[in-house]
């Protein structure tokens, strides 16, 4: 199994990685990924939907440590504005943007 290629869902072209309540956004191997977090859920007719949620830029070198990796951060209502936070973040700080506070 050597050489299979593994398939991310993707959003905006950017992998999508969930690990529990945990969601990463982002390649690993750029400066910068997001992370989401989701806080709170509701029940809506059987399924869970997320209702808060935290949204991180973080840098993504290991020398650094991971209290400092934190480059921004908000807590978001529902997953949707969560992502679109995180896609702003995320391309602004890749793009070299300075200003991305």
């Amino acid at each position: 199994m050597a050489g299979k290629k593994t398939e991310f869902l993707t959003f905006k072209g950017k992998p999508l990685v969930r690990m529990g309540n945990m969601i990463y956004y982002g390649n690993p191997g750029d400066k910068y990924v997001a992370m989401l977090q989701v806080l709170s859920t509701e029940d809506f007719g059987g399924f869970n939907l997320s209702r808060k949620v935290s949204v991180q830029l973080q840098l993504t070198d290991p020398e650094v440590k991971a209290v400092d990796r934190i480059v921004k951060r908000s807590d978001k209502m529902g997953l949707y504005q969560a992502m679109v936070i995180a896609d702003i973040w995320l391309e602004r700080a890749l793009s070299g943007d300075s200003n991305i506070d």
